[in-house]
């Protein structure tokens, strides 16, 4: 088995501290910690259930399942990404636009999910298809900067430089590979990979309208 974590960008440095990134992860963190404490009835109230959107219900969870997580290592990876691209991408929009970029890329990937899925029951949560549309936009912004990425190759683990458009772009096509996979899944359980690539479609797209007028890019 192999992999790779993405750690930062090596090519260039942030204007400044990315207060609206670390703030993101915080409030992921305390909801997390949220979620500890109050268990399953918590988490079957805040997460988005298809069936219920569709139905017209509990619209509020659409937001609220975008800062939840089903364990430990879903919201580290997920922090780890965020922290990975966010920090970039919140310097080009600037915060108050890279703020509702993020939440608006949440949207356009529960509404993914939701379409290919509408009558399924199976909660859905987390931060990955809000992090995948700052990666499509990271992809369109920053192709060509290095990423400084663990890769993990069986026992074999080293740091090395990828380029964005090598790293991104392998992502975004094992996603749709496995969205491919996932349709035979009638009970819609496991990885949301639609939110994944909605998300990310969404950041693509949407990514230079969202950017500052000094906000420099490749």
């Amino acid at each position: 088995m192999g992999g790779m974590i993405p750690l930062s960008d090596a090519s260039r440095r942030t204007a400044s501290f990315p207060v609206a990134t670390a703030g993101i992860i915080g409030v992921n963190v305390v909801v997390f910690g949220l979620e500890l404490m109050g268990g399953d009835a918590f988490v079957m109230k805040w997460s988005e259930i298809p069936a219920n959107i569709v139905a017209g219900h509990h619209w509020i969870t659409i937001l609220t399942a975008m800062f939840m997580h089903g364990g430990w290592m879903h919201i580290i990876g997920n922090m780890v990404f965020l922290w990975a691209f966010g920090p970039q991408i919140e310097d080009s929009m600037g915060v108050p636009k890279y703020l509702a970029f993020y939440l608006l890329s949440g949207l356009a990937a529960s509404l993914a999910q939701t379409a290919i899925m509408p009558h399924s029951t199976v909660p859905n949560l987390g931060a990955s298809g809000a992090i995948a549309g700052v990666m499509g936009a990271f992809l369109v912004t920053y192709p060509h900067d290095e990423i400084r990425t663990v890769l993990l190759l069986g026992w074999f683990t080293r740091i090395t430089f990828i380029p964005a458009a090598l790293l991104i772009g392998l992502w975004f096509l094992i996603q749709l590979f496995n969205q491919v996979g996932a349709v035979a899944d009638v009970q819609g359980g496991g990885v949301a990979y639609a939110a994944h690539v909605g998300g990310f479609i969404f950041g693509a797209v949407t990514a230079r309208l969202f950017e500052g007028s000094g906000a420099a890019s490749d």
